[in-house]
């Protein structure tokens, strides 16, 4: 059923409470080329609208193959808010019902099919069924320092597709940074170049299902065939192949063809490929033949410019001054980032009022609270004491040496980063330092890691510490 498909995806790319509160109760019916939604009442109908109502309706046309051309949400009053199909869903990365093809003569009873299934057995849909997120797009895709370099090169991978210098393409870096956003952006770009270009999204534990799938349906060759004869394979979370020995086979295999055809080959991991010492080092020395390119956790500013972007695609006004204590309090991963914008506004509509900072503070309490644990000006100061080896009273002391004076600053900017605290109050933590003093501490900070990369290595080192 489509809406169930519908579902499927949604979940991906809503939060659990959202999802739950407003999407799952949703009843669908599918009725000559509309899919008609109804909801409890005109609250309801008027929340979908300004938050997810454009992302159902490409989802519905994508799914539908172009069947369904027109969505309609209204009020409905009939029992039973959640249709059956709803109660479960399917939650794979990738969950599509396949077409009624002539390889599906038989029903599987009670199994969920996946996408990359789909893609795999009949590859002739994949064009259609692209697989990919069609709101991971270049355009979409917010860029700062710590990102700019990885969305470039994957820029340059459309320009030089295949070629030895960026295949294959390895991005790495922490979860929920924008990965995966990258790599399909590369997929659905080529895909609006060439409609008729081969492409297979997927994360390593679906490759490995699948190759289990194809061995006990005894169509290895068929699996071996599609797999292989692609333009573009992304795969996700490549060190979760780790362990599976006859996968890590067959994906090195894989990887070989598609190389030695000059077929672009995009893969993501949670660190750098001579760091996945679990994996094998036939394989691994393969991930480096190409380009690796690090994803780092946003600064700031890009944080500020997420969520205002983020809460334009919601039609969401979210003042500035609530953006930038939100991206303070927030500074993990883009993830952590969007659940936090998805509270705020569910507490605004839930309150009937505009956001303002009290809605913000409200909505985030127990992240504050945490966070007001965690990260302290005190606890700053020991990580940088004790990673420059440094006494700690020579960090907050007087002395201008540059062995001193260049942490200290250093753990001024990480201060106001990561604890939005005033220039006065981190110049008081600092041995009762001038306001004045704590902004060009800042600023220096800011002018360093642009020209300096081993101080940059040290404040990236220092922010991994301080957030783990």
């Amino acid at each position: 059923m489509l809406w169930t498909e519908c579902l499927a995806r949604l979940r991906q790319e809503l939060s659990d409470n959202v999802f739950a509160m407003w999407i799952r109760p949703l009843i669908a019916e599918e009725k000559e080329g509309t899919l008609y939604l109804y909801a409890p009442n005109p609250y309801w109908t008027r929340y979908i609208k300004d938050n997810h109502f454009e992302l159902i309706v490409i989802l519905a046309e994508q799914l539908s193959e172009g069947r369904v051309r027109h969505v309609e949400i209204q009020v409905d009053s009939r029992p039973g808010a959640i249709l059956n199909a709803s109660e479960s869903p399917a939650t794979t990365t990738a969950a599509l019902t396949p077409p009624q093809n002539s390889y599906q003569k038989k029903p599987i009873a009670s199994k969920k099919v996946k996408e990359s299934e789909v893609a795999i057995v009949n590859p002739q849909k994949n064009n259609k069924r692209r697989q990919l997120n069609p709101l991971f797009t270049f355009a979409l895709f917010v860029e700062g320092r710590s990102n700019q370099m990885a969305a470039e090169t994957c820029r340059k991978v459309l320009t030089y597709l295949g070629e030895s210098q960026h295949n294959p393409l390895f991005l790495y870096g922490p979860t929920g940074l924008g990965k995966t956003h990258l790599m399909q952006a590369v997929g659905n770009a080529l895909l609006h170049a060439k409609p008729n270009a081969r492409v297979m999204y997927m994360t390593a534990e679906n490759f490995v299902q699948d190759f289990v799938s194809s061995l006990q349906q005894g169509k290895v060759d068929e699996f071996k065939r599609n797999c292989r004869s692609l333009d573009l394979l992304l795969v996700d979370d490549i060190h979760l192949l780790a362990g599976k020995e006859a996968s890590l086979v067959e994906f090195f295999y894989t990887f070989n063809a598609l190389l030695d055809e000059s077929k672009q080959i995009i893969l993501t991991s949670d660190r750098y490929p001579k760091e996945l010492t679990e994996l094998d080092a036939r394989l691994v020395s393969r991930f480096s033949w190409g380009l690796s390119v690090g994803v780092e956790p946003p600064d700031i500013e890009t944080r500020i410019e997420i969520l205002l972007k983020k809460a334009s695609t919601m039609l969401v006004d979210l003042p500035r001054n609530c953006a930038l204590f939100m991206a303070q309090q927030v500074v993990a991963n883009v993830r952590e980032l969007e659940g936090a914008l998805n509270k705020v506004v569910a507490m605004a509509r839930f309150k009937g009022t505009e956001i303002d900072l009290e809605v913000v503070r409200e909505s985030l309490k127990d992240v504050l609270a945490i966070r007001a644990r965690n990260i302290t000006t005190d606890n700053i100061q020991r990580v940088v004491s004790e990673y420059f080896r440094i006494p700690m009273k020579e960090l907050t002391g007087p002395k201008r040496t540059r062995v001193y004076a260049r942490p200290r600053q250093l753990a001024m900017g990480l201060t106001r980063e990561l604890t939005g605290n005033s220039f006065p109050d981190i110049g008081m933590s600092f041995g009762g330092r001038d306001h004045s003093t704590v902004m060009h501490a800042c600023e220096k900070v800011i002018s360093l890691r642009g020209s300096d990369p081993i101080f940059d290595e040290d404040y990236k080192n220092l922010m991994r510490l301080l957030q783990s």
